[in-house]
C-alpha cells in the first residue's frame, strides 16, 4: 500500500506541474509581436473555414466602412431616429447595415490599454496587429514618442495589400486626412499627433517624417487614388493663410506647400492628378479624366453634418444653423466620386469610408450630433451600394471603438423622443433625466442639469448628462459590432473576434498579401495542409499579472492592461485513456501529455502554414 501511495503522489505532482500554467511574464507577454497576431488570425480564420466546402467567392472590391466611436449603443439610438424623423415611432426601424447577413463582434483593447484607442484601434482594424496606445502602424515593439523604436516595428496595411494585388484604393472621412484613423493606412508613427512636423520633436525630424510628409513622399501614400478629408493646415506651411480662413495659417515649418508637391508629383509622372479644397470643385470634377485627387475641404476636421444644414430625412428647419457651409460636401457626395474613380480599375479597389465625427460628439456629450452623423455615414453607405455591385464587393462595417453612452428608461413608450427625457422622473431626487446619458464627460454638474424642453432645431447643441466630471469623454471598453455582406460575409464574420482579425479576414476574401495563394485553383485554402495532431494543448484560462503603470514622455500615468492570453485556440480533441496498473504506463502517458503542454507540435503546425 505504501508503495502505491507513493506513485500516487508522484503521478499528481507531476500532473500539476504539467496542466497548471505557468506564472505568466508581465513584460514578456504583454510585448505581442506582429506573428503572434497573425497567427492568431490564422486560427480564426481556420476556425471558420473547417466547415467550408466548394470554391469560395472572391471579393473584386472591398469597402470598409467605419464609424468612429460608433458604438452598438450608437447605433440603436440612431436607429430609433432615423424612424422618427420619418414620422414613425422609430424602435422598429432598420439602418441599411441592419440588413446585412454577417453580424459579429470585435474585441477593441490595445496591447497596453484595456480601453481602446483611436490610433491603436486603427492599426489593428486595418494593419492586423494590436498596437500600443497612441502610436500608428506599428507593433508592440514600437513605443509611444520614440522615433527609434518606429524603424524596426513598421506594418503593412490594407492598403498596402490592396496595391500589391494592382487594386486603386481610397480614403474618404470627414475628419482629417492625416488623423488617426485614416493616417493607419499609409503612415508609421510613434505618435498620432505627429500630423505635421511642428508636431515632431526637433531632435529626431530628419529620421522620422510626420504623418502629412508620409502620405505625399511614402509608399502607399503617394499611391493612394483618392484622397478626401479635413486637415488643410497640415499640409500648409506657417506663413500661407489657410484659402477658406484667411485669418488661420498652415503649420508646417519646412516651409512646404504639400498639397502642392502632391500635384506637382503627380504632374511629373505623368498621372491625370486634381487638388481641390471646395465642394464646387468636386461637383464640377469629371471623374473620367482624374485618375487621382485629393480633397482637402477643411482647415481641421470637416464641418458636423449639422452645421452645414444637410439633415437628410428631417422636419423643415430642424438642423439649419445661422453658419451654414455649402464649402464641405457631404459624405455622400465624397463617396460617389471616389467611387467613379475608383470603379474604372478592372482589377478592383479597395476604400475606407469613415464617419469621424461621431466620437468627437460624443466626447462633447452631444448625442444629437453623434447620431446625426451616424445616419451621415449610412447616407454613404447607401450611395455607395447604388454604385457597387454586392456579388463581388466585400462590405464591412465596424467600429475603432464604443463610447460611454447609454440608453435607458423606466417603462417608457413605444416612439418616445429619442433625445428628449424619460416619462417617469428619478424616484431618488424627482427630477427628469434624459434616456441618453453617459459615463464621463462635460454634461456632468451638481445639482444635475434638468432636460431640456426647447425645440428639435435648438436641441442640436444639447449637452446630456454625465456621471463623472471630465473636459472630454473617455472612450468605451466594450466590444463593437462589425457587420458585413458580400463574398465570404456569413464565414468570415460570426462569433467574438480580436479586432486585428478583420483585415486578415477582408484580405482571405478578397485574395489579397498572404491570402494570395487562395485564388489559385490549385491551391484550396479552406483545407488545412498539415493534417491536426489527435490531441492539441488544453486551453488556459485568461491569466492576469499584476497591474503595472508607466509614465509616457509628457508625464502622465499611464494604466497598462493586464496580459491576457488568447483564447482562439484550435479545437479541443478528448480522449478516452484506460488505466493501466502498470506504474511505466503511467509515466509515459504523464510525460505525453508533458510534450503537448509544452506547445512545440503546436507551434510546428501553424509555422508550416502559410500566413
Amino acid at each position: 500500500m505504501s508503495v502505491w501511495c507513493r506513485v500516487v503522489i508522484m503521478v499528481s505532482t507531476i500532473s500539476t506541474g504539467v496542466l497548471s500554467p505557468a506564472p505568466m511574464n508581465a513584460e514578456v507577454k504583454e510585448t505581442y509581436d506582429r506573428q503572434y497576431w497573425y497567427t492568431q488570425a490564422q486560427e480564426t480564420l481556420q476556425k471558420r473555414l473547417h466547415y467550408v466546402t466548394g470554391k469560395n467567392p472572391i471579393a473584386k472590391n472591398v469597402i470598409l466602412v467605419v464609424g468612429d466611436g460608433m458604438s452598438l449603443t450608437t447605433t440603436t439610438a440612431a436607429r430609433i431616429l432615423r424612424g422618427q424623423r420619418r414620422g414613425q415611432s422609430g424602435e422598429d426601424t432598420d439602418l441599411v447595415w441592419d440588413t446585412f447577413p454577417a453580424v459579429a463582434l470585435a474585441k477593441t483593447y490595445n496591447v497596453d490599454a484595456q480601453t481602446g484607442e483611436s490610433s491603436a484601434c486603427a492599426t489593428a482594424l486595418l494593419c492586423g496587429v494590436k498596437a500600443r496606445y497612441e502610436t500608428l502602424g506599428l507593433d508592440a515593439s514600437g513605443r509611444f514618442n520614440n522615433c527609434a523604436s518606429a524603424s524596426h516595428s513598421k506594418v503593412t496595411s490594407l492598403i498596402d495589400w490592396a496595391h500589391d494585388a494592382g487594386k486603386s484604393s481610397g480614403i474618404v472621412t470627414t475628419a482629417r486626412i492625416t488623423h488617426a484613423t485614416p493616417a493607419a493606412l499609409y503612415a508609421h508613427a510613434p505618435s498620432r499627433y505627429w500630423e505635421d512636423d511642428s508636431r515632431v520633436p526637433p531632435t529626431v525630424r530628419r529620421d522620422c517624417k510626420d504623418i502629412a510628409l508620409q502620405l505625399v513622399e511614402n509608399e502607399p501614400g503617394k499611391s493612394i487614388n483618392v484622397l478626401m478629408g479635413g486637415g488643410r493646415r497640415h499640409f500648409l506651411p506657417n506663413v500661407t493663410p489657410d484659402p477658406e480662413h484667411p485669418n488661420r495659417e498652415g503649420r508646417r515649418l519646412d516651409g512646404r506647400n504639400l498639397a502642392e508637391d502632391w500635384a506637382r508629383e503627380k504632374k511629373r509622372r505623368h498621372l491625370r492628378a486634381q487638388y481641390i479644397h471646395t465642394r464646387e470643385q468636386l461637383a464640377k470634377l469629371d471623374p473620367s479624366n482624374v485618375d487621382y485627387l485629393l480633397g482637402l475641404f477643411e482647415y481641421s476636421h470637416m464641418e458636423f453634418n449639422a452645421e452645414r444644414g444637410a439633415v437628410a430625412d428631417t422636419e423643415e428647419g430642424a438642423g439649419a444653423t445661422g453658419n451654414a457651409k455649402a464649402e464641405d460636401p457631404s459624405l455622400a457626395d465624397m463617396t460617389r466620386v471616389a467611387l467613379s474613380i475608383l470603379t474604372k480599375n478592372s482589377k478592383g479597389f479597395f476604400l475606407l469610408l469613415e464617419g469621424g465625427r461621431i466620437d468627437h460628439a460624443h466626447h462633447y456629450n452631444n448625442p444629437y450630433r453623434a447620431l446625426d452623423e451616424t445616419l451621415e455615414l449610412e447616407t454613404a453607405l447607401l450611395a455607395a451600394l447604388e454604385k457597387v455591385n454586392p456579388a463581388e464587393t466585400l462590405i464591412v462595417v465596424t467600429a475603432d471603438h464604443g463610447h460611454v453612452m447609454t440608453f435607458g428608461g423606466q417603462a417608457t413608450p413605444r416612439g418616445h423622443p429619442i433625445l428628449g427625457a424619460d416619462t417617469v422622473p428619478s424616484d431618488v431626487d424627482g427630477l427628469k433625466y434624459t434616456t441618453l446619458l453617459y459615463g464621463t464627460g462635460p454634461g456632468h454638474s451638481e445639482p444635475r442639469a434638468l432636460p431640456f424642453n426647447g425645440t428639435l432645431s435648438k436641441s442640436v447643441d444639447a449637452v446630456h448628462a454625465a456621471a463623472v466630471p471630465r473636459q472630454w469623454s473617455t472612450h468605451g471598453g466594450e466590444d463593437v459590432p462589425i457587420y458585413a455582406l458580400g463574398p465570404m460575409a456569413t464565414v468570415l464574420f460570426t462569433g467574438v473576434v480580436e479586432q486585428s482579425y478583420i483585415p486578415h479576414a477582408i484580405a482571405y476574401a478578397a485574395c489579397l498579401a498572404h491570402h494570395a495563394r487562395r485564388c489559385m485553383d490549385s491551391f484550396n485554402y479552406t483545407k488545412p495542409q498539415i493534417k491536426l495532431p489527435s490531441c492539441v494543448p488544453p486551453e488556459v484560462s485568461s491569466v492576469s499579472a499584476a497591474d503595472e503603470t508607466r509614465n509616457d514622455a509628457s508625464g502622465r500615468r499611464v494604466i497598462v492592461a493586464s496580459s491576457v492570453m488568447s483564447d482562439e485556440r484550435g479545437t479541443r480533441t478528448s480522449a478516452t485513456v484506460a488505466l493501466q496498473t502498470d506504474v511505466q504506463f503511467i509515466f509515459a502517458f504523464y510525460a505525453i501529455i508533458s510534450l503537448l503542454h509544452n506547445r512545440v507540435l503546436y507551434d510546428m503546425y501553424y509555422t508550416g502554414v502559410s500566413l
